[in-house]
């Protein structure tokens, strides 16, 4: 029996986090579908055209240990607009969110787009100064050279491009439940997220 959890929202708002606990909890499948646009975004960064490499790209591109860094998320999010990429990876991401056993599909169209059926849709935000700070801690742990003006100005300008594209613009689904992140610790939105879908999942 297919069960598919959507959770969407901007960068560093948690989604990411939270889908791994949810996906752990309920012992769901889980795809970060951003990963899909980072291994895009690098194979653009290698020269190869966008299309051709969503067209071609494997599930083992998606292990690639570098699909991090600041830069690939910057080339992610510039490959995200184009519609002929989307398109690619439209049914990678509906094939693994109908899989049998339960999924979880983090990014920022999978409720309103990728999967608008979805049994539970989660918008998972927060300021973009929460957000900001929250990024410029992890990437200064990993040495990198940035200052916190330098990440919000980025979180800012990511926020706009997946906001006003044409194609699939990040935006909460109709039916959504909203979970700001803004005041909460991981453990305090994991377990809003965990009862949310218990609510909704049917017993067994």
């Amino acid at each position: 029996m297919s069960f598919t959890v959507a959770i969407d929202g901007p960068a560093a708002a948690g989604k990411g986090t939270i889908s791994k606990g949810v996906a752990a909890h309920f012992g769901f499948a889980h795809l970060d579908t951003g990963l899909l646009y980072r291994a895009v975004g690098r194979r653009v960064l290698d020269g190869v055209d966008p299309v051709a490499a969503a067209q071609t790209l494997t599930a083992e591109e998606l292990e690639q240990g570098d699909l991090r860094t600041a830069e690939i998320a910057q080339a992610a999010s510039k490959v995200a607009v184009i519609p002929e990429v989307r398109a690619a990876l439209v049914d990678f991401q509906r094939a693994f969110a109908r899989r049998a056993g339960g999924a979880v599909l983090d990014g920022r169209d999978i409720g309103t787009v990728i999967c608008p059926e979805a049994e539970v849709k989660l918008f998972v935000t927060a300021s973009a100064e929460v957000r900001a700070e929250r990024r410029f801690l992890e990437l200064s742990a990993k040495g990198a050279d940035v200052t916190l003006d330098q990440v919000l100005a980025d979180v800012r300008e990511r926020d706009a491009r997946d906001a006003e594209r044409s194609t699939a613009p990040m935006k909460p689904a109709e039916d959504a439940v909203l979970l700001d992140t803004s005041e909460l610790s991981i453990d305090d939105a994991l377990a809003q997220a965990v009862e949310i879908i218990t609510q909704k999942r049917p017993a067994a």
